[in-house]
């Protein structure tokens, strides 16, 4: 085992695929030279050589387009949309093409493909590298959406990304590239996609999350725990497909549902996961099934952005205002 932060098993399981998959290339801007802006795909381009791993020209949508070409040729590409806004540009092939491919060729054609994103504020960064687009990707039919918010979570994950058959959005919170560390096996592993999983036994309350927003979650937990509250956390990992069952399982269980998501509130995540809860669980609820998501607004500049960002305080306050509901 080896101690990694995301950026390091990100890197890894690149490696590790490149080495035993000659199909898999990894492209974007500025990644095969410098090895991005986050440095995750730093050293590649060396190991692998310059055709396996390369720099793009500046146009998102002219990378999501050659990717697409190459996966229903039989490649595996992984590319890089350098920043969350700037895969913008990119909707067009995303939407219109890479995610209908299968459904136009009547599974003719499947796209094997990955896009990587990093997603999310906290950086203090400018308009349009601060965005958190996952429910525009994962309201997409064809699309699968995840998002790690561990080391070890991200190697399996992102392997089992570039070795499904269909096209994966794969968002990486920049907030905690280097934030978190822990011990990753350095062996080849996967990850199934659309399985969340249940970091906390608890028995008053269901938080789910995911990403970064898992971190600020731990925290109030703790906040919780003084005051004599039992919560049960729920790292969702999968945007789509959605795990209902561990989320109804545990809702049964509590009886209450904090979903807490960075994303706007309008529209969100937070909402499919609530109308789910309502479904599943509607009869063992002892609490309205609640949100706490970003607001509805651009995410403020450097000098706002605290203003938006959930903290663990927030967090605490609505699981005791649930608990005593």
């Amino acid at each position: 085992m080896k101690v990694m932060n995301l950026v390091q098993a990100i890197n890894d399981a690149l490696d590790i695929k490149l080495k035993e998959d000659k199909s898999v290339v990894v492209y974007g801007e500025d990644v095969g030279v410098e090895g991005g802006v986050f440095r995750v795909t730093e050293g590649l381009q060396v190991k692998h050589g310059v055709e396996r791993v390369f720099d793009s020209p500046l146009a998102e949508s002219g990378i999501a387009g050659t990717a697409l070409g190459m996966a229903i040729s039989g490649m595996k590409p992984v590319i890089e949309m350098q920043f969350d806004g700037f895969s913008y540009p990119a909707f067009n092939q995303i939407l219109s093409h890479i995610s209908r491919f299968r459904n136009r060729t009547r599974g003719k054609y499947s796209v094997p493909m990955v896009i990587r994103i990093p997603y999310g504020g906290g950086i203090n960064a400018l308009e349009h590298h601060s965005e958190s687009p996952e429910a525009y990707f994962g309201h997409t039919p064809g699309l699968k959406v995840v998002i790690p918010s561990t080391p070890y979570d991200a190697k399996g994950m992102l392997i089992a990304a570039i070795e499904d058959p269909d096209p994966v959005i794969f968002m990486e919170p920049k907030r905690i590239y280097r934030a978190i560390k822990q011990e990753v096996p350095e062996e080849r592993y996967s990850i199934p996609l659309g399985k969340a999983k249940v970091l906390q036994p608890g028995e008053q309350i269901t938080i789910i999350a995911y990403g970064a927003m898992i971190r600020e979650a731990q925290k109030a937990i703790v906040i919780a725990k003084q005051q004599g509250f039992s919560v049960e956390l729920i790292d969702l990992r999968s945007i789509w497909p959605i795990d209902r069952e561990t989320i109804s399982q545990s809702v049964r269980k509590t009886g209450r549902v904090l979903v807490v998501t960075e994303a706007p509130q309008s529209y969100g995540p937070a909402a499919e996961l609530i109308s789910i809860v309502n479904e599943e669980a509607f009869l063992s609820l002892e609490a309205p099934p609640t949100r706490l998501t970003g607001f509805d607004t651009v995410i403020p500049l450097p000098m706002g952005e605290k203003h938006y960002m959930i903290s663990p305080e927030r967090i605490a306050s609505e699981i005791e205002r649930l608990i005593k509901y």
